[in-house]
Order: C-alpha cells, then structure tokens, then sequence
C-alpha cells in the first residue's frame, strides 16, 4: 500500500511511486476525478473533464509499467491542459463564448510530448478570454474560485486562472499555463503554488492559441519546483513547426537542481519599487531574501536602467497590437459575446500603426540590451510577483492589470520563477519572483529549490 495521498501527491511523488509499484495510475486518476466530482462545481476550475478518456488512458499506463515498459518518469501522472492547448478533434475554446464549438484541428506540439512521455491530460481548465488578463476573470464562462478563501470570490489570477486553481485546490498535480505578461506567475502567486515563465522559444507554441506571437511563452504550474523542472525538461527543445525553438538546444535543468545558493549572486529590487507594494506582501520579500542570504547567496543592488512601470505600457502595446492581429475581427463584432473587459483591451491594438508597433519592438530590443548589461554579474533579480495578495472580485481594476512585476519579464525577453513566500495574517498566499537571464531556466529552478527546501509555504493547503 502507497503512503502517499494521490491527491495531494506532487509529479516526482507519484513518478516514484508508480515505478515502485505501491500506486497505480488508475488509483491516482480515479482519485483525482472523485475529488473534481466532489470540489470542482464550487471552485470551477475545469471547463471541461476527459474522465472516461483519462480512467481508459490510466488502465493502459498501469498494464505498461506492469509489464516493464514504463515510458519515463512522468509514466501515468495526470496533466491539466489551459482551454488554449489544441487537441485534435477537441473542443478548445481559448475562454471564449464565441469559440463554444471550435474543434481543434491539430494537437499541439507541448500536448504531443507529454502524451509520449506517457502523461494522461485530465481536461482542459478555464481562462480569461483570448488569455488578455491579468485578475482571472471571465464574464461568460466564469470564473474560477480562489480556493484560499471559502467566504469570499476572489482574484485567482490570470489568464491561467483555472490552472492555478486546480493545482492549488488537489484537482490536479501539475497543469499547464500560458504566459505573456504574467499569466503562469500570476495565477501561482495567488494560489500559492510553483509557476515557471519559461524564455520565449524554449517551448514550442504550434498549437496554442496565440495572443502575442512575440512574448506568448507555455509552462507548468505545480505544488513543487522539482515538479517544474521536470514538466520542463519533456516540453523544451527545438520543434520544426515553431521557428522560434530552433535558437535553443534541449536543456535538462535536473543535475543542477540541488546544487544551493552558494556563490550566486542575487539582486534586490530598488527601493523605488517597493511604493504602492501591500506591506504583508513586501515583509514576506524581505524575508526571503534574508533566508537566501543565510543559505549562502550573495546578495547585491544592482541599478536597473528603468523603471518596472516603463516597461508595462510598451509590453501592452506589443500584446495589444498582436492580439489584435489574431482576434481584432471578433471583438469589433459587436454582435458576438465577447467578454466587455477583454474587448477594450484587444481594441487597443486597434489604434497602434504599422510605424509604432515597429519601433515598440525595436525599443524592445534596446530595452532588453541595457537590462541583460546592467544584470551581467548578478545571476537572478529577486522581486515580489505580484503587488498584493489575492484581492476580492469586485475591486478588481478591470481597466488596470496586476502584471506589474511580471510583464517586464516577458517583455525583456527573461525566465522567471514565482515560488510561495509566505501567507497573510488571514491566510492568503504570498509570492516571489525570480528572474533570470534568458535561457537560464535551470538556475531560476536552482534558486527555487534551494528556497522551497528552506520553507514550508509550498506545504500548506487550503482549507476544504
């Protein structure tokens, strides 16, 4: 008999259970559909559950490893794919009401590998509309519950809104999210878990509905960082049908996983940004930092050549003019619902000229070039990943986003990590984020671990 609650189990816990035999993929996913059938109508995580597909997928994993063809690690583990995921012949709606019936007409490339690593997708989890929010909201399909707080609605984060919350919430061990301004670390950070920003390029988008073709980056969302490096290292790599891979080899973040904090060097954020930062969220900060110090990182102040806030507007008009590229066509039909929050943030694109919008990238490239220089000797950037904990529904700016701390990473072109830091006095989840230079994924994971093996925040779950 297994010791471990399939439910609450993480990836590398299930992976090693399963190949010591003392739990079956049929055990784990009957587990975890019983737990969506009991929690998920509250807590609408899912858009829709692939139960008969997913318990047929499990009994052939089970039958595999059996036999000793067990396919790797990730062999049997359940999977939740964000509505933006394409799997042929499936419905994937991108959380649009205008999309109830769109039929995927390819699998996505990041869908095909974990299918042959032998990972069985649960279903598909809701989004913010065409993935353009930062609150997780989302007027016409709904919008999922944030299972830290029983009484009250609040902000699960976005776009991978349901993501974030089956993790969180025991309906899922790992699921995967978009990410172009924050839409991985966002809905992590309110739900208290493990969400990686990957470099863009390192995971190919073939088959994920686009917003932005230049920022759009896919990752995992999980209980655990070991978690995330292992979902990372079956998707990254090059992939013929997506060119931005091609400018990256496969990278295997696992050997350096363990290696600790010793002799890195990590930056705090300026003073200056820590204005309009909720106290609860900047003293769980400083708290981390102190924590890394003390496990041996060097920590520094290096001067950023920007503020965070003169990244956000050109990130938007990036989103916004590619977005509009992709879905302008809809949300200026009036007649068809689309979600009156997402529609004026797609129409901004609207109003970006050919000329602005390539001078917004090349101002891009310059950006990013005076970040990665004034960061040269420092190996991650330390900042809180969003500026409050979880607020509710209601005070949610729709016309403003939470993504202050997370956009600037996409549109630098980096990595980040987000990682539990901690909790409020009322019991809402806390986060920090780690940035690191493009296509170092395994040392953001690096620091990570070394975090999350020092704390018990990712330990903690919300209460049923």
């Amino acid at each position: 008999m297994t010791s471990i609650d399939p439910v609450w189990a993480t990836v590398a816990e299930l992976s090693r259970a399963f190949a010591a035999r003392t739990l079956s993929p049929v055990a784990a996913v009957d587990a975890l559909l019983e737990r969506i059938r009991r929690r998920d109508p509250a807590l609408h995580a899912y858009i829709t559950v692939y139960e008969s597909d997913a318990r047929l997928a499990a009994e052939g994993a089970d039958r595999a490893i059996r036999a000793g063809h067990r396919a790797g690690p990730l062999h049997g583990v359940p999977i939740a794919l964000k509505d933006l995921v394409d799997l042929e012949g499936r419905v994937t709606t991108g959380g649009s009401k205008v999309w109830a019936d769109r039929v995927s007409p390819v699998t996505a490339t990041l869908a095909e590998r974990l299918i042959a690593a032998g990972m069985i997708v649960l279903g598909k989890t809701h989004t913010v509309e065409f993935a353009m929010g930062s609150w997780g909201t989302n007027t016409h399909l709904g919008t999922p519950r944030n299972p830290w707080d029983p009484a009250v609605h609040r902000t699960p984060g976005g776009s991978s809104s349901g993501s974030g919350v089956a993790v969180a919430a025991g309906l899922a061990p790992v699921a995967i999210g978009t990410d172009t301004g924050g839409s991985v670390r966002l809905p992590a950070a309110w739900c208290g878990i493990v969400g990686l920003k990957v470099t863009a390029g390192r995971i190919s988008t073939y088959g994920v509905l686009p917003l932005s073709s230049t920022l759009d980056t896919p990752g995992p969302l999980a209980r655990s960082v070991e978690d995330a490096a292992l979902i990372f290292r079956a998707l990254n790599g090059p992939d013929p049908r997506d060119p931005q891979t091609l400018a990256w080899t496969p990278a295997d973040p696992l050997p350096a996983l363990r290696r600790g904090v010793g002799g890195l060097s990590l930056g705090v954020m300026p003073d200056a940004e820590r204005a309009g930062v909720a106290d609860d969220v900047l003293a769980a900060y400083d708290a981390a930092i102190e924590t890394l110090a003390k496990l041996g990182a060097r920590i520094v102040r290096p001067e950023l050549p920007h503020r965070f806030s003169d990244y956000a507007a050109a990130t938007g008009r990036i989103i916004g003019a590619e977005g509009y590229r992709f879905v302008g066509h809809l949300v200026d039909d009036a007649s068809l619902p689309v979600d009156p929050h997402v529609r004026p943030r797609i129409q901004l694109g609207r109003g970006v000229s050919a000329r602005d919008y390539l001078l917004a990238l090349a101002q891009r490239d310059d950006a990013r070039r005076a970040f990665i220089a004034a960061l040269a000797d420092v190996d991650a950037l330390l900042t809180p990943t969003a500026q409050t904990p979880p607020i509710p529904i209601h005070q949610a700016d729709q016309s403003g986003t939470a993504a202050h701390f997370t956009r600037p990473v996409n549109y630098l072109g980096l990595c980040a990590l987000a990682v539990p830091d901690g909790f409020t006095a009322g019991g809402l989840p806390l986060s920090l984020q780690i940035v690191c230079h493009p296509g170092d994924e395994a040392t953001a994971l690096r620091i990570g671990w070394a975090y999350e093996q020092a704390t018990d925040w990712h330990l903690r779950r919300p209460p049923e």
